[in-house]
């Protein structure tokens, strides 16, 4: 009996542990979307995390260690979901399309997410760089698969250069997301995709083509 009120205490400490740190994560996110990384403070996290200053640094270095970690958590959580919903679809096409309107759901879930990954790398890209370039390859590696197995399918042309495809598609659902961003009236990010999908498929598709054209 003791043994097993020992076992549920070390559990129930451990998901108490596990739950504070996510929990100045999300902090973190929200004071560095608003204030802007460089002048956020670690005061400013605490107290939107409704923890003590101390207390963050039971779980990071500092300011910077709370980046890298959030990067790290993020991009394998976020990451398995765009996997997941390119695993649903039967063809390339569709599967593109369920990436990106994954992506676009993700970043309107959570807009201070997506403030920190499309206009805080750019400024912060040197503190976590290592997991910034980890994430990058991750999304850029999947899209070339979808494209590759799109060219074996021919619902995407063969002579085009799979890189260059890759470098559209990813300025596309950049730019719709900054826009969405700055943009002073509020509209569904997520309504983009199909529109997003269609000047993909136009610009890079077989549909409508013929030799000699």
């Amino acid at each position: 009996m003791r043994l097993e009120a020992l076992s549920r205490e070390v559990k129930i400490n451990k998901k108490n542990k596990n739950d504070k740190y996510h929990l100045i994560l999300e902090a973190a996110v929200k004071v560095f979307a608003r204030q802007g990384f460089y002048q956020s403070t670690v005061a400013q996290i605490a107290r939107e995390a409704g923890v003590a200053d101390g207390t963050i640094y039971l779980y990071f270095k500092n300011k910077d260690d709370i980046l890298v970690h959030f990067f790290q958590y993020k991009t394998k959580q976020v990451f398995e979901r765009f996997r997941a919903e390119v695993n649903h679809a039967e063809n390339s096409l569709d599967k593109l399309r369920n990436l990106i309107k994954r992506h676009l759901a993700e970043f309107q879930r959570d807009r201070d997410m997506a403030i920190l990954y499309q206009v805080g790398t750019h400024q912060i890209d040197r503190l976590a760089e290592d997991q910034i370039r980890e994430m990058s390859k991750m999304y850029q590696d999947l899209i070339s698969e979808i494209v590759e197995a799109g060219q074996q399918e021919g619902s995407i042309r063969k002579d085009l250069y799979v890189g260059l495809v890759k470098r559209f598609i990813l300025g596309g659902v950049d730019e719709v997301i900054n826009t969405w961003l700055h943009s002073e009236r509020e509209y569904d990010l997520v309504s983009m995709a199909d529109p997003l999908v269609e000047l993909f498929v136009r610009g890079i598709g077989t549909l409508g083509i013929t030799n000699g054209e």
